[in-house]
């Protein structure tokens, strides 16, 4: 079983890299961390360096409590909910754990929604945590 976790570096996505150990020791799976960032221009190259060096402590974590884990940092021009179900469409990820921050109305209008993306055009099923 593959398990994809969305991973940003918050308190809330820990909760859901929890839940995927969980899953992936029940289920003999494996994890796959993904973060996605839309773009990846010489502005960013500190945020990037950061989080691929966060994954990589995560990977280390992760594989420490039994399961065997890959990290990926996507930055291939699209949103990070159209990136995390197309990343699970290529990779025939098999369940997605993601991390929800509740948000008013106003916000979702306003800023979106990843959650709700990947949610709503997953190909595997989704479970949340907050």
């Amino acid at each position: 079983m593959k398990i994809m976790v969305g991973y940003d570096g918050s308190k809330v996505s820990m909760k859901a890299v929890d839940l995927a150990v969980s899953h992936a020791l029940a289920f003999d799976g494996q994890i796959v961390a993904v973060a996605s960032m839309d773009k990846g221009t010489e502005d960013e190259l500190k945020s990037i360096k950061e989080l691929e060096q966060a994954l990589q402590a995560l990977k280390y974590e992760i594989e420490d409590q039994g399961p065997s884990c890959e990290t990926h940092l996507l930055i291939r021009g699209m949103s990070p909910g159209e990136d995390l179900v197309r990343y699970a469409r290529e990779q025939e990820i098999d369940e997605i754990i993601l991390a929800i921050q509740r948000k008013s109305k106003v916000g979702k209008m306003i800023f979106g929604s990843t959650a709700q993306h990947v949610i709503l055009n997953a190909p595997c099923p989704v479970v949340t945590v907050n």
